[in-house]
Protein backbone atom coordinates (compact mmCIF):
# COMPACT_ATOMS: atom_id res chain seq x y z
CA UNK A 1 0.00 0.00 0.00
CA UNK A 2 2.78 2.61 0.94
CA UNK A 3 4.74 1.58 -2.36
CA UNK A 4 1.62 2.37 -4.29
CA UNK A 5 1.17 5.67 -2.62
CA UNK A 6 5.07 6.37 -3.26
CA UNK A 7 4.79 5.66 -7.24
CA UNK A 8 1.82 7.34 -7.66
CA UNK A 9 3.29 10.99 -6.16
CA UNK A 10 6.51 10.43 -8.12
CA UNK A 11 4.74 9.62 -11.27
CA UNK A 12 2.74 13.04 -10.63
CA UNK A 13 6.50 15.03 -9.97
CA UNK A 14 7.57 13.50 -13.04
CA UNK A 15 4.92 15.02 -14.94
CA UNK A 16 5.45 18.57 -13.05
CA UNK A 17 9.09 17.89 -13.75
CA UNK A 18 8.92 17.35 -17.41
CA UNK A 19 6.68 20.47 -17.69
CA UNK A 20 8.97 22.68 -16.12
CA UNK A 21 11.42 21.56 -18.39
CA UNK A 22 9.35 22.00 -21.25
CA UNK A 23 8.06 25.69 -20.39
CA UNK A 24 11.91 26.46 -19.58
CA UNK A 25 13.42 25.29 -23.05
CA UNK A 26 10.24 27.43 -24.77
CA UNK A 27 10.86 30.59 -22.69
CA UNK A 28 14.75 30.60 -23.96
CA UNK A 29 13.76 29.91 -27.30
CA UNK A 30 11.39 32.99 -27.44
CA UNK A 31 13.83 35.03 -25.75
CA UNK A 32 16.18 34.39 -28.42
CA UNK A 33 13.77 35.58 -31.05
CA UNK A 34 14.46 39.27 -32.02
CA UNK A 35 10.86 41.71 -30.87
CA UNK A 36 10.19 44.60 -31.80
CA UNK A 37 10.79 47.20 -29.27
CA UNK A 38 7.87 48.57 -27.26
CA UNK A 39 9.27 52.27 -26.20
CA UNK A 40 9.42 53.36 -30.41
CA UNK A 41 11.64 56.74 -30.79
CA UNK A 42 9.55 59.91 -30.95
CA UNK A 43 9.33 61.46 -33.94
CA UNK A 44 9.70 65.74 -34.39
CA UNK A 45 5.75 66.29 -34.33
CA UNK A 46 5.40 63.98 -31.84
CA UNK A 47 7.63 65.36 -29.66
CA UNK A 48 7.37 69.33 -30.19
CA UNK A 49 3.25 68.26 -29.48
CA UNK A 50 4.64 66.36 -26.01
CA UNK A 51 6.27 69.77 -25.38
CA UNK A 52 3.85 72.16 -26.04
CA UNK A 53 1.34 69.85 -23.92
CA UNK A 54 3.67 70.33 -21.32
CA UNK A 55 4.55 73.50 -21.71
CA UNK A 56 0.51 74.37 -21.35
CA UNK A 57 0.23 72.44 -18.45
CA UNK A 58 2.99 74.58 -16.48
CA UNK A 59 1.51 77.93 -17.77
CA UNK A 60 -1.50 77.06 -16.49
CA UNK A 61 -1.55 78.71 -13.06
CA UNK A 62 0.40 81.67 -14.76
CA UNK A 63 -2.11 82.02 -17.60
CA UNK A 64 -4.49 82.08 -14.63
CA UNK A 65 -3.54 84.40 -13.23
CA UNK A 66 -2.64 86.94 -15.66
CA UNK A 67 -6.36 86.37 -17.68
CA UNK A 68 -8.46 85.93 -14.64
CA UNK A 69 -6.57 87.29 -11.15
CA UNK A 70 -5.05 90.63 -12.17
CA UNK A 71 -6.29 91.10 -15.62
CA UNK A 72 -7.93 94.25 -14.26
CA UNK A 73 -5.09 96.00 -12.09
CA UNK A 74 -2.14 94.58 -14.79
CA UNK A 75 -1.34 97.55 -16.83
CA UNK A 76 -0.62 96.77 -20.78
CA UNK A 77 3.03 97.04 -20.34
CA UNK A 78 3.36 94.80 -17.68
CA UNK A 79 1.27 92.15 -19.36
CA UNK A 80 3.57 92.33 -22.60
CA UNK A 81 6.70 91.97 -20.16
CA UNK A 82 4.99 89.08 -17.93
CA UNK A 83 4.85 87.15 -21.76
CA UNK A 84 7.87 87.73 -22.51
CA UNK A 85 9.76 85.50 -19.15
CA UNK A 86 10.75 82.12 -19.96
CA UNK A 87 11.51 79.96 -16.58
CA UNK A 88 9.34 79.68 -13.64
CA UNK A 89 11.69 81.57 -11.24
CA UNK A 90 11.53 84.53 -13.12
CA UNK A 91 7.59 84.63 -13.74
CA UNK A 92 7.60 84.18 -9.40
CA UNK A 93 9.87 87.13 -9.26
CA UNK A 94 7.78 89.25 -11.65
CA UNK A 95 4.47 88.24 -9.23
CA UNK A 96 6.46 88.69 -6.16
CA UNK A 97 7.14 92.62 -7.88
CA UNK A 98 4.04 92.94 -8.97
CA UNK A 99 2.24 92.88 -5.47
CA UNK A 100 5.34 94.49 -3.66
CA UNK A 101 4.45 97.57 -5.95
CA UNK A 102 1.07 98.20 -4.87
CA UNK A 103 1.47 97.03 -1.53
CA UNK A 104 0.88 100.57 0.71
CA UNK A 105 2.84 98.71 3.31
CA UNK A 106 5.95 97.25 1.83
CA UNK A 107 7.50 96.54 5.02
CA UNK A 108 5.20 94.71 6.69
CA UNK A 109 4.76 91.01 6.41
CA UNK A 110 1.06 91.55 5.18
CA UNK A 111 0.26 92.92 1.79
CA UNK A 112 -3.19 94.51 1.79
CA UNK A 113 -3.65 95.80 -1.61
CA UNK A 114 -3.07 91.91 -2.57
CA UNK A 115 -5.70 90.72 0.08
CA UNK A 116 -8.02 93.19 -0.41
CA UNK A 117 -7.78 92.45 -4.34
CA UNK A 118 -8.95 88.80 -3.77
CA UNK A 119 -11.21 89.84 -1.13
CA UNK A 120 -13.00 91.81 -4.15
CA UNK A 121 -13.14 88.89 -6.38
CA UNK A 122 -14.71 86.01 -3.97
CA UNK A 123 -17.03 89.01 -3.41
CA UNK A 124 -17.98 89.90 -7.23
CA UNK A 125 -17.89 86.24 -7.76
CA UNK A 126 -20.71 85.89 -4.86
CA UNK A 127 -22.94 88.77 -5.45
CA UNK A 128 -22.81 89.61 -9.40
CA UNK A 129 -22.68 85.93 -11.31
CA UNK A 130 -25.51 85.57 -13.53
CA UNK A 131 -25.06 82.45 -15.98
CA UNK A 132 -20.91 83.93 -16.54
CA UNK A 133 -18.86 84.01 -12.89
CA UNK A 134 -19.02 87.60 -11.20
CA UNK A 135 -15.36 88.69 -12.04
CA UNK A 136 -16.12 88.77 -15.20
CA UNK A 137 -19.60 91.05 -15.23
CA UNK A 138 -19.52 94.38 -15.86
CA UNK A 139 -20.11 95.61 -11.98
CA UNK A 140 -17.36 92.88 -10.92
CA UNK A 141 -14.93 94.30 -12.91
CA UNK A 142 -15.69 97.84 -11.86
CA UNK A 143 -15.50 96.71 -7.99
CA UNK A 144 -12.23 94.90 -8.70
CA UNK A 145 -11.10 97.85 -10.45
CA UNK A 146 -12.28 100.51 -7.93
CA UNK A 147 -13.84 99.06 -4.77
CA UNK A 148 -17.20 99.29 -3.20
CA UNK A 149 -18.66 102.42 -4.07
CA UNK A 150 -20.22 105.36 -1.21
CA UNK A 151 -23.92 105.17 -2.46
CA UNK A 152 -25.92 102.13 -4.55
CA UNK A 153 -29.21 103.05 -5.88
CA UNK A 154 -30.50 99.82 -6.70
CA UNK A 155 -33.79 99.33 -8.81
CA UNK A 156 -33.78 95.06 -8.66
CA UNK A 157 -36.87 95.05 -10.49
CA UNK A 158 -37.52 97.85 -12.86
CA UNK A 159 -40.97 99.23 -13.04
CA UNK A 160 -42.22 102.89 -12.30
CA UNK A 161 -39.20 105.38 -12.46
CA UNK A 162 -39.66 109.00 -11.97
CA UNK A 163 -36.87 110.87 -14.02
CA UNK A 164 -34.38 113.61 -13.12
CA UNK A 165 -34.63 116.34 -14.98
CA UNK A 166 -31.66 116.18 -16.64
CA UNK A 167 -32.90 113.03 -18.29
CA UNK A 168 -36.36 115.05 -19.24
CA UNK A 169 -38.38 114.31 -16.55
CA UNK A 170 -41.64 112.57 -16.56
CA UNK A 171 -42.87 109.02 -15.87
CA UNK A 172 -41.83 105.96 -17.40
CA UNK A 173 -41.21 101.71 -16.90
CA UNK A 174 -37.89 100.50 -16.96
CA UNK A 175 -36.02 97.20 -16.57
CA UNK A 176 -33.36 96.70 -13.75
CA UNK A 177 -30.79 99.10 -13.30
CA UNK A 178 -27.90 100.26 -10.70
CA UNK A 179 -26.65 103.90 -10.03
CA UNK A 180 -22.89 103.53 -8.69
CA UNK A 181 -21.31 107.01 -7.01
CA UNK A 182 -18.10 107.12 -6.32
CA UNK A 183 -17.30 110.47 -4.39
CA UNK A 184 -13.83 110.42 -5.85
CA UNK A 185 -11.62 107.94 -8.38
CA UNK A 186 -7.93 108.46 -9.30
CA UNK A 187 -7.93 110.05 -13.03
CA UNK A 188 -11.49 110.93 -13.13
CA UNK A 189 -12.31 113.29 -10.29
CA UNK A 190 -15.15 114.00 -7.92
CA UNK A 191 -18.93 112.67 -7.96
CA UNK A 192 -18.35 110.05 -10.79
CA UNK A 193 -21.94 108.01 -11.13
CA UNK A 194 -21.99 104.56 -12.97
CA UNK A 195 -24.97 103.28 -14.71
CA UNK A 196 -25.40 99.43 -15.06
CA UNK A 197 -28.99 98.03 -16.68
CA UNK A 198 -29.98 94.66 -17.24
CA UNK A 199 -32.35 94.87 -20.55
CA UNK A 200 -32.44 91.44 -20.83
CA UNK A 201 -33.75 90.75 -17.24
CA UNK A 202 -31.58 87.72 -16.90
CA UNK A 203 -29.30 89.38 -13.97
CA UNK A 204 -26.46 90.58 -16.13
CA UNK A 205 -26.05 94.47 -15.84
CA UNK A 206 -23.84 95.82 -17.96
CA UNK A 207 -22.39 99.39 -17.96
CA UNK A 208 -23.98 101.75 -20.19
CA UNK A 209 -23.38 105.06 -21.60
CA UNK A 210 -26.99 106.03 -22.41
CA UNK A 211 -29.29 107.44 -19.53
CA UNK A 212 -32.48 106.15 -21.68
CA UNK A 213 -31.32 102.75 -21.62
CA UNK A 214 -33.26 101.65 -18.92
CA UNK A 215 -35.96 102.94 -20.34
CA UNK A 216 -37.95 99.70 -21.33
CA UNK A 217 -41.13 102.04 -22.87
CA UNK A 218 -38.28 103.73 -25.36
CA UNK A 219 -39.54 101.78 -28.25
CA UNK A 220 -43.85 101.72 -27.36
CA UNK A 221 -45.13 104.32 -29.45
CA UNK A 222 -46.68 107.24 -27.10
CA UNK A 223 -45.79 105.86 -23.94
CA UNK A 224 -43.05 106.91 -21.16
CA UNK A 225 -43.13 110.34 -22.46
CA UNK A 226 -41.09 113.35 -20.89
CA UNK A 227 -42.11 116.53 -19.57
CA UNK A 228 -41.21 118.21 -23.00
CA UNK A 229 -42.46 115.21 -25.37
CA UNK A 230 -46.21 115.86 -23.17
CA UNK A 231 -45.99 119.66 -23.54
CA UNK A 232 -45.46 119.38 -27.43
CA UNK A 233 -42.29 120.88 -27.26
CA UNK A 234 -40.84 117.57 -28.59
CA UNK A 235 -41.73 114.48 -29.71
CA UNK A 236 -40.35 110.73 -29.64
CA UNK A 237 -39.15 110.11 -32.38
CA UNK A 238 -37.02 112.81 -31.97
CA UNK A 239 -35.05 110.98 -29.49
CA UNK A 240 -33.67 108.46 -32.35
CA UNK A 241 -32.13 111.62 -33.94
CA UNK A 242 -29.64 112.61 -31.70
CA UNK A 243 -26.15 112.43 -32.11
CA UNK A 244 -24.84 112.09 -28.94
CA UNK A 245 -25.35 109.12 -28.22
CA UNK A 246 -28.58 108.91 -26.31
CA UNK A 247 -31.99 108.29 -26.84
CA UNK A 248 -32.96 111.26 -24.56
CA UNK A 249 -36.28 113.00 -24.95
CA UNK A 250 -35.00 116.87 -23.57
CA UNK A 251 -35.40 118.38 -27.07
CA UNK A 252 -32.82 121.18 -27.72
CA UNK A 253 -32.68 121.28 -24.15
CA UNK A 254 -29.05 121.51 -23.23
CA UNK A 255 -27.59 118.75 -20.90
CA UNK A 256 -25.61 119.21 -17.71
CA UNK A 257 -21.69 120.01 -18.52
CA UNK A 258 -21.51 115.66 -16.77
CA UNK A 259 -23.44 114.53 -19.46
CA UNK A 260 -21.54 115.64 -22.16
CA UNK A 261 -21.29 112.92 -24.67
CA UNK A 262 -17.10 113.80 -24.71
CA UNK A 263 -17.25 113.58 -20.99
CA UNK A 264 -19.11 110.48 -21.38
CA UNK A 265 -16.58 108.74 -23.64
CA UNK A 266 -13.86 109.89 -22.06
CA UNK A 267 -15.46 108.29 -18.40
CA UNK A 268 -16.24 104.92 -20.24
CA UNK A 269 -12.86 104.67 -22.18
CA UNK A 270 -11.20 105.50 -18.32
CA UNK A 271 -13.04 102.86 -16.44
CA UNK A 272 -11.32 100.26 -18.36
CA UNK A 273 -8.14 100.78 -17.45
CA UNK A 274 -6.20 99.43 -14.64
CA UNK A 275 -5.52 101.93 -11.81
CA UNK A 276 -2.52 104.50 -12.22
CA UNK A 277 0.96 102.96 -10.77
CA UNK A 278 2.90 105.52 -8.98
CA UNK A 279 6.91 104.78 -9.07
CA UNK A 280 7.66 107.65 -6.64
CA UNK A 281 11.11 105.55 -5.45
CA UNK A 282 12.93 105.56 -8.40
CA UNK A 283 14.15 108.27 -11.04
CA UNK A 284 12.04 109.08 -14.05
CA UNK A 285 13.93 107.01 -16.86
CA UNK A 286 13.28 103.82 -14.48
CA UNK A 287 9.89 104.66 -14.12
CA UNK A 288 8.85 105.36 -17.66
CA UNK A 289 9.95 101.22 -18.45
CA UNK A 290 9.11 97.82 -16.76
CA UNK A 291 11.24 95.17 -17.53
CA UNK A 292 11.91 92.23 -15.61
CA UNK A 293 14.24 89.91 -15.26
CA UNK A 294 15.94 91.10 -19.12
CA UNK A 295 19.29 90.73 -16.50
CA UNK A 296 18.62 88.22 -13.62
CA UNK A 297 19.98 89.62 -10.32
CA UNK A 298 19.31 88.21 -6.59
CA UNK A 299 20.07 90.31 -3.78
CA UNK A 300 20.57 90.20 -0.22
CA UNK A 301 21.27 92.47 2.86
CA UNK A 302 23.13 91.61 6.09
CA UNK A 303 23.37 93.41 8.94
CA UNK A 304 26.81 94.27 11.30
CA UNK A 305 25.81 96.20 14.72
CA UNK A 306 28.54 99.08 14.74
CA UNK A 307 27.38 101.31 17.56
CA UNK A 308 23.98 101.14 20.08
CA UNK A 309 22.83 103.67 17.08
CA UNK A 310 24.11 102.82 14.07
CA UNK A 311 24.00 99.66 11.99
CA UNK A 312 26.05 98.27 8.98
CA UNK A 313 24.00 97.17 6.26
CA UNK A 314 25.68 95.04 3.64
CA UNK A 315 23.85 94.82 0.47
CA UNK A 316 25.30 92.33 -2.36
CA UNK A 317 23.87 91.37 -5.81
CA UNK A 318 24.75 88.74 -7.57
CA UNK A 319 25.60 88.51 -11.44
CA UNK A 320 25.14 85.05 -12.98
CA UNK A 321 27.86 85.76 -15.67
CA UNK A 322 25.61 83.45 -18.52
CA UNK A 323 23.41 86.71 -18.12
CA UNK A 324 26.01 89.14 -18.75
CA UNK A 325 26.90 90.23 -22.57
CA UNK A 326 30.59 90.47 -22.85
CA UNK A 327 32.50 92.49 -25.68
CA UNK A 328 35.93 91.13 -27.16
CA UNK A 329 38.63 94.03 -27.74
CA UNK A 330 42.21 92.65 -28.14
CA UNK A 331 41.66 89.47 -26.88
CA UNK A 332 40.02 90.78 -23.33
CA UNK A 333 36.16 90.01 -23.29
CA UNK A 334 34.38 92.71 -20.89
CA UNK A 335 30.89 92.89 -19.40
CA UNK A 336 29.60 96.22 -17.71
CA UNK A 337 26.95 96.77 -15.30
CA UNK A 338 26.06 99.95 -14.54
CA UNK A 339 24.16 100.05 -10.34
CA UNK A 340 22.14 102.38 -9.13
CA UNK A 341 20.24 102.03 -5.58
CA UNK A 342 17.99 104.27 -3.42
CA UNK A 343 17.56 103.28 -0.17
CA UNK A 344 13.77 104.95 1.01
CA UNK A 345 12.76 105.54 4.67
CA UNK A 346 8.65 104.75 5.39
CA UNK A 347 8.05 108.59 4.62
CA UNK A 348 9.77 107.77 1.26
CA UNK A 349 12.68 110.15 2.14
CA UNK A 350 15.44 109.45 0.48
CA UNK A 351 18.16 108.03 3.26
CA UNK A 352 21.31 107.10 0.91
CA UNK A 353 21.67 106.83 -2.91
CA UNK A 354 24.71 104.86 -4.48
CA UNK A 355 25.64 104.38 -8.07
CA UNK A 356 28.53 101.88 -9.21
CA UNK A 357 30.46 100.57 -12.64
CA UNK A 358 31.09 97.55 -11.97
CA UNK A 359 33.52 95.61 -14.96
CA UNK A 360 33.69 91.97 -15.58
CA UNK A 361 37.39 91.16 -17.72
CA UNK A 362 38.40 88.05 -19.18
CA UNK A 363 40.72 86.28 -21.69
CA UNK A 364 38.74 85.65 -24.55
CA UNK A 365 39.99 82.02 -25.22
CA UNK A 366 38.74 81.26 -21.45
CA UNK A 367 35.42 83.32 -21.97
CA UNK A 368 33.35 79.66 -22.18
CA UNK A 369 34.82 78.38 -18.97
CA UNK A 370 34.57 82.24 -16.77
CA UNK A 371 31.06 82.30 -18.13
CA UNK A 372 29.37 79.25 -15.77
CA UNK A 373 30.97 81.23 -12.67
CA UNK A 374 28.70 84.24 -10.19
CA UNK A 375 30.08 87.75 -9.76
CA UNK A 376 29.14 89.31 -6.65
CA UNK A 377 28.93 92.76 -5.72
CA UNK A 378 28.27 95.07 -2.55
CA UNK A 379 27.87 98.08 -1.02
CA UNK A 380 28.09 98.76 2.96
CA UNK A 381 25.85 101.19 4.03
CA UNK A 382 25.27 102.29 7.47
CA UNK A 383 21.84 102.77 8.46
CA UNK A 384 19.94 103.35 12.53
CA UNK A 385 17.87 100.35 13.15
CA UNK A 386 14.59 100.95 11.28
CA UNK A 387 12.29 99.90 8.58
CA UNK A 388 13.69 101.09 4.94
CA UNK A 389 13.07 100.07 1.27
CA UNK A 390 15.45 99.58 -0.90
CA UNK A 391 15.59 100.24 -4.93
CA UNK A 392 17.94 98.51 -7.02
CA UNK A 393 18.36 99.07 -10.41
CA UNK A 394 20.94 97.32 -12.69
CA UNK A 395 21.87 97.43 -16.12
CA UNK A 396 24.34 95.96 -18.33
CA UNK A 397 25.53 98.22 -20.77
CA UNK A 398 26.75 96.06 -23.53
CA UNK A 399 23.20 94.34 -24.15
CA UNK A 400 20.87 97.11 -22.64
CA UNK A 401 19.09 94.84 -20.61
CA UNK A 402 17.92 96.08 -17.46
CA UNK A 403 16.30 94.46 -13.97
CA UNK A 404 14.49 96.31 -11.44
CA UNK A 405 14.66 95.15 -7.73
CA UNK A 406 12.82 96.18 -4.52
CA UNK A 407 12.82 94.63 -1.24
CA UNK A 408 12.44 95.76 2.33
CA UNK A 409 15.16 96.37 3.95
CA UNK A 410 14.85 96.00 7.96
CA UNK A 411 17.62 97.03 9.86
CA UNK A 412 17.45 95.20 13.41
CA UNK A 413 18.16 96.86 16.71
CA UNK A 414 20.68 94.69 18.49
CA UNK A 415 20.82 94.26 22.26
CA UNK A 416 23.84 95.79 23.28
CA UNK A 417 23.96 92.50 26.71
CA UNK A 418 24.23 90.10 24.06
CA UNK A 419 26.92 89.96 21.13
CA UNK A 420 25.81 91.51 17.86
CA UNK A 421 25.05 89.39 15.32
CA UNK A 422 24.55 89.05 10.73
CA UNK A 423 21.09 88.42 9.85
CA UNK A 424 19.54 88.71 6.36
CA UNK A 425 17.04 90.56 5.12
CA UNK A 426 15.79 88.11 2.07
CA UNK A 427 15.92 85.00 1.33
CA UNK A 428 16.67 85.19 -2.03
CA UNK A 429 20.32 84.62 -2.29
CA UNK A 430 22.31 82.07 -0.75
CA UNK A 431 24.53 82.47 2.47
CA UNK A 432 27.46 81.21 0.40
CA UNK A 433 28.99 83.11 -2.70
CA UNK A 434 31.55 82.33 -5.29
CA UNK A 435 34.45 84.72 -4.78
CA UNK A 436 34.32 87.59 -7.85
CA UNK A 437 36.25 87.21 -9.91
Amino acid sequence: MNMRRFSVVASVSGVLLFTGIGYAEKKTQASSEPRETVAKPLTDKERKKKEDKLRKELEGPYRKWLNEDVAYIITDEERQAFKRLQTEDEKQQFIEQFWLRRDPTPDTAENEYREEHYRRIAYANERYASGIPGWKTDRGRIYITFGPPAEIESHPSGGTYERPYEEGGGTTSTYPFEIWRYRYLEGLGNDIMIEFVDPTMTGEYRMTMDPSEKDALLYVPGAGLTMMEQMGMSSKTDRFNRTDGTHLGTGNQPLPARMNQFERLNQYAMLQKPPQIKFKDLEAAVNSTIRYNLLPMKARADFLRITSSTVMTNVTLQFDRRDLQFKDKDGVSQATVNIYARITSMTRRPVNIFEDTVTIEAPTNMLAEFSKGLSVYQKSVPLPPGMYRLNVVAKDVVSGNLNNYEMALTVPHFNEEKLASVRSSSPTLSKRFRRAA
